[in-house]
């Protein structure tokens, strides 16, 4: 049978498409690879929390799933919360997975499961877009973007239902305009099991920082959303349950300044009518504390967090990585700057720069102190493909590769161990339990009290979310509180609080520092990796 092509109600931005309409039923099964363990996955919280699993809902995979055609039965398996099952596997036609390098042994062991049950794999994502020769024995790769390959795809599969003889790549030559895409399928996830919940409003970066490889698989120019659509994913979210915080997990957020000027209201007036459900974070350049316009109606949005790549406090390397965006105003103004709005800043850290010296790992620490952050990704260095870093170190020939033994495949400028132990110095320091909670204690007599007042409505005083909140603070008093390694610096802490009614903030930073304290343990023992691309010790988690 053949199928047939029909229109598809389009937005009112761009022009009625096309979509096909398939002649044949299938079963899809979309699955998303787990994650290997690394500071952010903040795994160390989730017993804490009850019903968590998991950081994110995966983002990319639920819009592929809400892709697909109404009529074909589609399944979504996160492996971060649960592992597919052989029924899952009997029970589909072809098997769906997406992911990030990181990802990489985890995506071809589902390939390989699938294979044992004969079914069609597809690949598709950042890691077989960026690298496709890392998945030789997929049926079929889905290279790019959403756009023309997908419809391409479907069409394949629809006509087929064996497994090609080699393997087939579709590839996408026109992408979908984002304001095209369909509302992400969060009904095949619950949401109460995550960390955080997400939504995207752009594509790409206008900046061109050495080490990043979005600008070369998103573009430099940010592609957008409409606000309507993101009020309508929001809708969506509460619907399949309120995570309570939701995470743009755009490239940057304000690549595109004017488009989110226009969509912040949209979000203020969203939070208003539905009692501040949630709190909103997202990634931003640093740059972002120069528009006090934009911050003070991303206040009354309350967006509560801003992630910023700080990379490092030392100028001269900022400037050799291509990061000059940072260094726009003073670093510490900034910050000082976003935590005037009522916005925690979340700062990533790198070492293993040509720039570092014996002094970085003093210079980094001094930094934290001044800073006031509490919390920093403090990773080693590492080369991803398609990244100007990558191409100018396998031009020097300073790149180590399938060397399972070592944390960075960047030959670095100074001896190898002495980096991994500056790494392991910072990250043990920056978390000592006592440091940790002085920073914290300086964020709840400043920043958070520079947060607008939310009302006690019925979305934040849920039953269900009085009973979560009571549930992981007397998790928090228990595990930590009683049989704590670091207990008695934790009631210097949470004694205040506790007699103060600052609930809230207790579980905050309760649940945050113990991830952070814990990981940095591990870290110290050698049982933690110092990137989040590390091979080392991933075949043992």
């Amino acid at each position: 049978m053949t199928g047939t092509l029909a229109p598809q109600a389009p937005f009112e931005s761009h022009q009625e498409r096309i979509s096909y309409f398939p002649a044949n039923q299938r079963r899809i099964l979309c699955v998303f690879p787990r994650y290997s363990r690394s500071f952010g996955t903040f795994h160390h919280a989730y017993p804490l929390m009850g019903n968590v699993k998991a950081f994110m809902p995966p983002q990319g995979i639920l819009l592929v799933a809400a892709y697909l055609p109404k009529s074909w039965e589609v399944r979504l398996v996160d492996e971060n919360v649960q592992a597919a099952t052989e029924s899952d596997y009997l029970w589909a036609d072809v098997v769906i997975t997406s992911g990030m390098h990181i990802q990489r042994p985890q995506i071809n062991e589902i390939n390989e499961i699938a294979h044992r049950y004969n079914k069609i794999t597809v690949v598709g994502g950042p890691s077989v877009s960026g690298c496709p020769e890392y998945y030789p024995d997929f049926d079929i790769l889905r290279v790019g973007e959403l756009g023309d390959a997908d419809d391409a795809l479907i069409k394949h599969l629809d006509r087929h239902t064996e497994r090609p003889d080699q393997q087939l790549c579709f590839e996408t030559q026109e992408r979908l305009p984002l304001d095209q895409f369909p509302v992400p399928a969060y009904e095949q996830v619950q949401l109460k099991q995550y960390f955080l919940g997400s939504v995207q409003f752009s594509s790409g970066c206008p900046f061109h920082c050495e080490f990043c490889d979005i600008p070369e698989l998103y573009g430099h120019n940010p592609r957008l959303k409409v606000p309507e659509q993101i009020v309508r994913e929001l809708d969506a979210m509460l619907e399949s349950g309120n995570p309570g915080a939701v995470y743009f997990v755009d490239d940057n957020f304000i690549g595109n300044r004017r488009a989110v000027m226009e969509l912040l209201p949209y979000l203020v007036d969203w939070q208003k009518q539905n009692g501040y459900p949630v709190q909103f974070a997202c990634e931003a350049t640093l740059n972002i504390a120069q528009s006090p316009k934009l911050l003070e109606m991303m206040r009354e949005a309350y967006f509560c967090t801003v992630f910023c790549g700080i990379e490092t406090p030392d100028p001269e390397a900022l400037h050799s990585i291509s990061k000059d965006q940072n260094l726009s105003m003073p670093i510490l103004k900034a910050i000082e700057t976003l935590n005037g709005y009522g916005m925690e800043v979340v700062s990533g850290i790198i070492i293993g720069f040509d720039t570092d010296t014996e002094e970085t790992c003093d210079r980094i620490l001094t930094f934290i102190r001044q800073s006031k952050i509490p919390t920093l990704t403090i990773n080693l260095l590492h080369a991803l493909p398609r990244t100007q870093l990558w191409r100018r170190l396998e031009a020097e020939g300073r790149l180590i590769h399938n060397d399972e033994t070592r944390e960075s495949n960047v030959d670095f400028l100074m001896p190898y161990e002495q980096v991994v132990g500056m790494w392991r110095r910072c990250i043990t320091q920056a978390y000592e339990p006592e440091f940790l909670y002085e920073r914290f204690d300086h964020h709840y007599r400043t920043t958070f009290l520079n947060r607008i007042e939310v009302p006690n409505s019925k979305a934040r005083l849920s039953l269900f979310n009085i009973k979560r909140g009571f549930r992981t603070l007397g998790k928090l008093l228990f595990k930590i509180g009683l049989f704590g390694s670091y207990r008695r610096t934790f009631w210097k802490m949470a004694w205040p609080a506790l007699k103060a009614g600052r609930i809230q903030s207790l579980i905050h930073i309760g649940i945050v520092s113990h991830h952070l304290i814990t990981f940095a343990q591990e870290c110290g023992t050698g049982n933690e990796s110092a990137s989040f691309y590390s091979q080392r010790l991933r075949q043992e988690q």
